[in-house]
């Protein structure tokens, strides 16, 4: 009598998960195509001490309407958060500005020490 474990119906099962994952894998790494519906929400109340940064289409940038180098804004948001710690802050960004001039935007902007950023947008137009 032979006391031996027989493998092959564990290689056979092994064999056949490997070809299902093997198949299987690269659907997982493709995503699905979603339209997300377009909401409205309503607006937050705004109070009238609030800071706005704005870039324009240029690139400009200006605080609460006053225009600033980029170089001495946070200097500038510095000396409102040393007054007033709590304060929001928004930014109204074109469209049309690259993503990654509004990113160094908002990391200047956490950099003076604040915590509370809003982002300004405009709602969908109806048709």
């Amino acid at each position: 009598m032979v006391a031996d474990i027989n493998v092959t119906p564990l290689v056979d099962v092994m064999l056949v998960l490997l070809i299902i994952f093997m198949i299987t894998a690269p659907m997982m790494t493709q995503g699905l195509n979603v339209d997300l519906p377009e909401v409205t929400a309503k607006s937050l109340r705004q109070e009238d001490n609030n800071i706005i940064v704005t870039i324009d289409k240029s690139g400009a940038i200006s605080i609460n309407k006053v225009p600033q180098v980029r170089a001495l804004m946070v200097q500038e948001l510095k000396k409102h958060y040393s007054v007033n710690k709590d304060q929001l802050i928004f930014l109204n960004a074109d469209k049309n500005v690259p993503y990654g001039e509004v990113a160094q935007v908002m990391a200047d902007i956490k950099s003076a020490g604040f915590d509370k950023l809003g982002m300004i947008t405009k709602p969908p137009e109806k048709e």
